[in-house]
């Protein structure tokens, strides 16, 4: 069998078992094909050796590839030969006499300042009231699907956007893919269907995000569609990652934050302060649905950097003699 077959046939026969979402499956699609036309298309598959691999990571490397990217690609590549030796195709993996160092992986999650994450905030709410409806306004709509396509209803959606994804800390696919049905207002839970499939709770613990959330999802039960999604975009269908990040994107350019900002960067924010002010590394696993708390503890390199510069400015021992302590070199 030539490896564009097998690639064919292992894009289609995994993801039909395996439930991954849409940005995942395009991942796979982009590195199983870059290693096809690496290799040859018409590379029969029992041929695929250890040299192949150990070319391919050489190669990436010397296109400018990220440790990280590589490593991502590997991970793809040890899948789709995991996937043939399990159906027979292969009599065992490559990878098995295979050993690259991908170098030193150290990505640091890239967040906004209090200030800036202020700063969305508030936009966010200025521009709601700013075009704010009173529900008399709302009932005069000729027919229920405009609420959708108006500036009341996109205001009050993209402020509940952005409080719900500093709130939760959620991933921009997670809160695109939640149903009205997942937001249990009683409670004040949210359903998520996080990473690898698995499920968690988003707990609102501040009383005027909860509030916004439930203006919010009243506005949204007054409009007719046929979609479950909790947050529509103009036409009525759900709004996707793309369109939560425009989002973003429009109220930092609005609220004068000249860097770019993206709807991961709340996720990273949140977490971030949370460790800052003292909150338990394990809460914040939970909280961000992290498998391993290995990836948690990616944010602690940040929380520390700060606890360092508060000690070197507020410590008291620095008062002591009258002068500036500093560590000797």
């Amino acid at each position: 069998m030539q490896i564009s077959q097998a690639s064919s046939e292992f894009l289609k026969g995994y993801f039909s078992t395996h439930e991954r979402r849409e940005k995942t499956r395009k991942a796979y699609y982009l590195d199983i094909k870059q290693f096809q036309e690496f290799v040859g298309s018409e590379l029969n598959i029992l041929l695929l050796n250890g040299v192949h691999i150990e070319r391919w990571a050489a190669h990436l490397r010397q296109g400018g590839y990220s440790p990280a990217s590589i490593r991502r690609k590997m991970v793809v590549l040890k899948v789709f030969c995991s996937y043939w030796v399990r159906n027979g195709a292969l009599p065992e993996s490559p990878f098995w006499r295979v050993k690259i160092s991908y170098g030193r992986i150290e990505q640091l999650p890239r967040t906004l300042t209090e200030v800036e994450m202020k700063g969305l905030l508030a936009q966010a709410q200025q521009e709601h009231s700013r075009v704010k409806c009173s529900q008399n306004e709302i009932k005069k709509c000729p027919t229920p699907i405009r609420q959708s396509l108006s500036r009341d209803y996109r205001a009050l959606r993209n402020l509940a956007l952005v409080e719900l994804l500093f709130a939760t800390g959620m991933r921009v696919g997670e809160v695109s893919s939640i149903n009205v049905k997942d937001f249990l207002i009683k409670e004040a839970v949210f359903k998520i269907q996080g990473k690898g499939g698995r499920e968690r709770l988003a707990f609102i613990v501040d009383e005027v995000t909860l509030k916004i959330q439930r203006e919010y999802l009243k506005a949204r039960m007054g409009i007719e569609t046929d979609c479950s999604a909790l947050f529509l975009n103009a036409t009525g269908k759900r709004l996707s990652s793309q369109g939560i990040a425009n989002v973003i994107a429009q109220l930092r350019q609005d609220g004068g934050i000249e860097r770019h900002v993206t709807p991961h960067m709340l996720r990273h924010t949140v977490a971030t302060l949370l460790l800052r002010n003292g909150v338990d590394i394990r809460v914040v696993q939970e909280f961000l649905g992290h498998a391993s708390i290995a990836t948690t503890q990616r944010y602690t390199h940040i929380a520390k950097d700060h606890i360092i510069r508060e000690l070197r400015s507020r410590h008291p021992s620095l008062n002591f003699r009258g002068k500036t302590r500093r560590l000797s070199k």
